[in-house]
Order: C-alpha cells, then structure tokens, then sequence
C-alpha cells in the first residue's frame, strides 16, 4: 500500500507540478477521500490481476478469458474511484460540481476523464513489471539448467571415457601376467599412476597442459610394456619451449593417442609405426598423431569409427568446452590413419611463466 500511495502522490505531483499543493491537498483540502479510493482500488484491481488472473489464466494460456476477466475487472476498480468522488462530496457536504469545480451533471464524468485512463495506467505498468520479472526469472533459470545440463553431459562424458580406458589397460595387464610377471609389475605400478592422476589430480575443468602430457607419457610407457616394440616405429616430437603457461581439459588428447596404440598394425613384413607431433604457438596447440593400419578393410573401417566410445566422447566434449575454438580433421588411407586438431587455449592462459614439459616425450623411439 505504501508504493501505491507514493505512486499515486507521483502522477499527482506530473499533473499540478507542485510537492506542496499535492501534500496540502491529500491533508487538509478535502481531497483526501477521493485520493483514499484511488490507493485501495487501483491495489485492489492489480493484485487481483498479479495473483490471481494471471497464475489462473493468463500463465495458462486462456487468453481469452483472462482479457474479459482483466477488462471488468479494470471497469469496476474505476467505477468504484469514480464513486470516490460522489463520496468526498457528501463527507463535506456539498456538491460534486462545487467540490471539484466542474460543469457537467454527468455521474460518469470523472470515469471517462480519470479514474478509467488511470486505472488502465496502473494495472498495464504493474503488469509489464511482472512480466519482465517473471521473464527475467525464467531467462536465470533457463540459463541454469543449460549450464547444469551441460556440466552433466560432461561429467557423463568423462565417466564413459575412464571406463573405457581402465577397461583395456586392465585387460593389457592380464595378458602380461601370464607372459612377463616382470613386465606385468612395471605396467601396474604405471597403471598405479595413471589412476592416481585420474582420481586426484585432474577433478578441476582446466589442468595445465603440461600436466596432462605427463599423462600422456605415462600411458605410452604403459603402451610400450604391452607392444612387441622391436616392430614398432614409434616418433615423438613434441616441443619443450611454449610461449608459456597453458590450461587445456583433461582428457582431451588421451583417447587419440589411445585409439592410435590400440589400432596401430602389427605385421611380419611391413612397417608398423606411431608417429605424434605437438606444439604450441601463440597459445594455438597443434598435435597430430597418425598410425599405420592392417590392409584389410574390415580393420580399416573399424579404426575410421572413432574406435569405440573413446574418440566419439572426445569429439562431443570438444563440441561442448571449444566450441567454435577448435578444428580437428580425420584421415585415412589404405594403410594409415591420421588425426589433426588444433585448439585455440586463449582464453585458458595462466601465469606466464616457463612450462617444462615431460623428458621422455622428447626422445624418439625406434
């Protein structure tokens, strides 16, 4: 009531352009009644429509109904202002005419002139008001869930990622316990580390890139245990000096080098070979990984679809965390399988200073 009060004393102060003639006026000139009615039914009229008109119908899509409802309900808010009038007259004992200086005998002068326009004034402004907030509301709220719905894909993403990864290294490490118990105790204890890192290390949606090359040199090691390496080609190239401190997800060029290890050919008489390339300029990161692959085209295929869930999961979370930020382009031929991304980390600097990436990464194996 306090706000329709001051509202009211507003448009009043607009009209005469005078504090003091609007306060003498509602306080001692006998003006006071017909003022009273334009406070109580005017509030009467909007919360009626805030509350129970539009939660009712308007919010429920009965148009129709809701409008009809609005217009009586606006036409009797301004007929009992218009009665105020009538009110205030015989509080003091006079006339209309006399009282506020009229000429017409109409009885519906002031709701035509006043009490009408005002109350319209007042019930569209109390409704734009509530349709702004309510649009804000939903706006936050359709923002949350987005936000939720997007940390959700993510976190179902990644959970679907380690599984898949746990699920071949376990099964890595099973085959060399029979074959090499001593081999199959090297690979635990780098499996060891690689669980740790997954559990504790990497929770936050950014890590620094040269943490997750760590990663990386962990799981190739790992790699190296299993495969026959006297048959393999492996080439490592990636540069120590980056312009300086990167942030980069977790997870992001795992399954890539995941997919070239486990797709990578095992012939007698030709070439097997793995070769990966990363560096970072400009905070722009370009890696490539490409591997030999069988001729058989059953095997071809197989590497072509992404190699199970790992390469699609990565793909979609690139989607999700770079969007418009990233390129990555697939290419196959008849015996060799290559990927190519490039990610824009701008917008992931740290503190500049020197990044020291792993040893191991730097030196070529054949």
């Amino acid at each position: 009531m306090p706000f329709w009060f001051a509202y009211h004393c507003a448009w009043w102060t607009l009209l005469t352009g005078s504090v003091q003639d609007v306060a003498h006026s509602i306080l001692y000139a006998p003006f006071g009644v017909k003022f009273s009615f334009y406070v109580i039914f005017q509030a009467i009229a909007v919360y009626f429509n805030l509350y129970f008109l539009m939660p009712r119908y308007f919010e429920k899509g009965k148009y129709v109904i809701y409008f009809c409802c609005l217009a009586m309900t606006v036409v009797l808010a301004a007929l009992a202002i218009n009665f105020g009038y009538f009110v205030n007259a015989w509080v003091y004992d006079t006339t209309v005419q006399e009282l506020f200086k009229i000429n017409t005998t109409d009885r519906l002068h002031f709701f035509k002139s006043g009490t009408l326009p005002s109350t319209v004034a007042s019930t569209t402004l109390a409704m734009s008001i509530k349709l702004a907030k309510n649009w804000v509301r939903d706006r936050r709220r359709q923002q949350e869930l987005e936000k939720e719905k997007l940390e959700t894909e993510l976190k179902f993403l990644k959970s679907q990622f380690n599984p898949h990864f746990l699920f071949n290294t376990i099964n890595s490490i099973f085959v060399l316990i029979k074959k090499n118990p001593d081999v199959a105790s090297e690979s635990l204890a780098k499996f060891s580390e690689l669980l740790r890192y997954q559990l504790y290390e990497c929770n936050e949606h950014r890590i620094p890139l040269g943490q997750e090359l760590t990663y990386l040199d962990n799981f190739i090691e790992l790699a190296r245990l299993r495969l026959d390496v006297g048959k393999l080609d492996l080439q490592l190239d990636f540069k120590r000096e980056l312009g300086g401190n990167a942030m980069i997800a977790p997870f992001v060029l795992m399954p890539f080098v995941e997919n070239a290890f486990k797709h990578v050919s095992q012939q007698e008489r030709r070439p097997n070979w793995i070769r990966m390339q990363l560096s970072l300029s400009d905070y722009l990161l370009n890696f490539s990984i490409g591997n030999s692959v069988e001729p058989e085209q059953a095997r071809a295929r197989e590497a072509v679809s992404f190699g199970g869930l790992g390469l699609k999961n990565v793909q979609r979370r690139l989607d999700l965390i770079y969007p418009d930020r990233y390129s990555l382009s697939i290419d196959k031929g008849n015996d060799e399988f290559k990927v190519s991304l490039k990610i824009d980390l701008t917008a992931e600097l740290v503190e500049k200073t020197e990044m020291v990436l792993p040893g191991k990464l730097v030196a070529a194996v054949g």
